[in-house]
């Protein structure tokens, strides 16, 4: 019986012996597994960086071509065929003024060509048959000279009649309204059943394409825009796009096609209005009226001299490096083997170079490039055993 329980006592022991273990190993798997699978970032050095210095201005979206669209005829508006936000097509009728009045008009100027033409006809007769009876001897010389003249003079008449019957028919056509070019509707200015009067816009349109960044310049900072318009350095954010996962694309900056200012200054302002004209695949994304960043930066010199110099010193980290949440800015920064959320104040970005930051980081701290995994749990820089290079990617060793 002793030797019975000492038997089912050992096989008990046995049991849960191997219930810790598999306890034991099945963690250290798990661990091992977690370990491997552990999210892992690169990461980049702030640095001090030489850039350009200029300053950022808010800008408006305007289209290139936009016209404020009249009748060219006087009468009460019989239809108004569009209203705001409407597409048009070049040469469709866009309203339609009461054309009873050029109606009449085309039938008066009608009747006269008819008279005209019987006039000359009587005076073509008339000059024929006297030209024979003076080549007879029975009229004379004045008589034909008389008939010649008055055939001249209902000549002049049928031109002036046909002249005038066309006048008619261009008034006629006065009182439709085309559009002059494909675009959209911005505005209407009147309703149907409003006067229209040559001069009273009736609405505004505008094409869609090219469109433009316009960008008032205060005088205290018109050389400088120059001096960037003369090195090419002028350029406007594109705002940031969502993408199919959700998320923002990051704003890129673009350089314009063209760029030229206008040669006077506002007198109450006192500015002066510089017009950037955006590249098509890029101005597909934006709308009239909508509100970009236009940045004029001074390309780095080499001077010595304090007052000339073009360059400051800068600390940069990329742009992607960045998180925003609401009014937060904020960097991962390397802490351990881990990542510590800090909030910054950001400065100008410097496109390509990236983001100034004023505060908030140290020179050397290690920045995540990719906020949004350094934010998972676990997650883990990739850090080389030497000092990185000056803003270069801390990139893992090769394998």
């Amino acid at each position: 019986m002793n030797a019975m329980y000492v038997s089912q006592l050992s096989q008990l022991n046995r049991r849960q012996s191997l219930q810790i273990a598999s306890v034991l190993v099945g963690g250290l798997l798990t661990s091992i597994v977690w370990a491997q699978t552990a999210v892992q970032v690169p990461v980049v050095s702030a640095q001090m960086k030489s850039v350009g210095v200029g300053f950022e201005l808010d800008g408006v979206i305007q289209p290139v071509k936009q016209s404020t669209i009249s009748s060219q005829a006087s009468g009460r508006i019989a239809t108004l065929t569009v209203k705001a936000g409407d597409k048009v097509k070049a040469g469709q009728v866009l309203a339609t003024v009461d054309d009873r009045e050029s109606q009449t008009g085309v039938q008066r100027s009608q009747a006269q060509m008819a008279q005209a033409q019987a006039e000359l006809s009587n005076a073509l007769a008339n000059f024929n048959r006297t030209k024979e009876l003076q080549a007879k001897g029975f009229v004379s010389k004045a008589a034909l000279d008389t008939a010649e003249s008055q055939f001249k003079s209902a000549t002049a008449a049928k031109d002036q009649a046909n002249a005038g019957a066309k006048q008619s028919a261009l008034a006629q056509g006065f009182t439709r309204v085309t559009a002059p070019y494909d675009g959209w509707v911005l505005q209407t200015h009147a309703e149907a059943g409003d006067l229209a009067v040559p001069g009273k816009p009736l609405l505004t349109l505008y094409a869609p394409l090219p469109l433009r960044a316009v960008v008032q310049v205060p005088m205290s900072r018109a050389s400088t825009a120059t001096a960037a318009a003369n090195a090419g350095a002028i350029e406007v954010k594109m705002p940031s796009l969502p993408t199919a996962d959700g998320s923002n694309s990051p704003a890129q900056w673009i350089r314009p096609v063209s760029r030229s200012s206008v040669p006077t200054a506002d007198a109450v302002s006192q500015t002066v209005e510089w017009r950037l004209e955006l590249p098509t695949e890029a101005a597909k994304t934006l709308l009239p009226g909508q509100q970009v960043r236009v940045r004029f930066t001074v390309a780095n010199s080499t001077s010595t001299n304090a007052n000339t110099n073009k360059q400051a010193n800068r600390m940069v980290v990329p742009s992607t490096a960045v998180l925003r949440r609401g009014e937060l800015t904020a960097l991962y920064v390397v802490s351990g083997d881990a990542f510590a959320l800090k909030a910054v104040r950001l400065g100008a970005d410097q496109g390509e170079s990236g983001v100034e930051v004023l505060a908030g980081l140290d020179e050397n701290d290690l920045v995540a490039l990719d906020p949004v995994k350094a934010g998972l749990k676990g997650a883990k820089p990739i850090i080389q055993n030497s000092k990185p290079a000056a803003a270069s990617v801390v990139a893992p060793a090769a394998k």
